[in-house]
């Protein structure tokens, strides 16, 4: 599986703030069909960046503390974490290249 789903606070804490690598959250909501349209495009840059980027997806109605401290108010949110920190987002359903361009990770 090239995702990883983080919806506890222990969960996010050790598969995004900890990782080594950078990582691409997903904040999304099985009830929201744009999250449904961009979760293929994600699986796609996973797969591809194997080793290099790590996708996560984060439930924003089962993880609603998480997604209130990084303010995501519209899913869905994506959100590149480095080192822990949120550096970029991309707001909406979009194809994976104008996703890359948002978060500054254009090949």
């Amino acid at each position: 599986m090239s995702t990883v789903e983080a919806n506890t606070k222990e969960s996010f804490e050790s598969e995004v703030i900890k990782s080594e690598i950078p990582v691409i959250v997903d904040f999304w909501a099985p009830w929201c069909a744009p999250c449904r349209m961009v979760a293929p495009e994600l699986d796609s840059l996973a797969a591809e960046r194997v080793g290099e980027i790590k996708v996560v997806k984060v439930n924003v109605d089962i993880n609603q503390e998480v997604a209130s401290k990084y303010q995501v108010f519209s899913i869905p949110t994506i959100g590149l974490f480095r080192s822990g920190e949120l550096v970029a987002a991309s707001i909406g359903a979009k194809p994976k290249r104008l996703i890359e361009a948002d978060l500054g990770i254009s090949k």
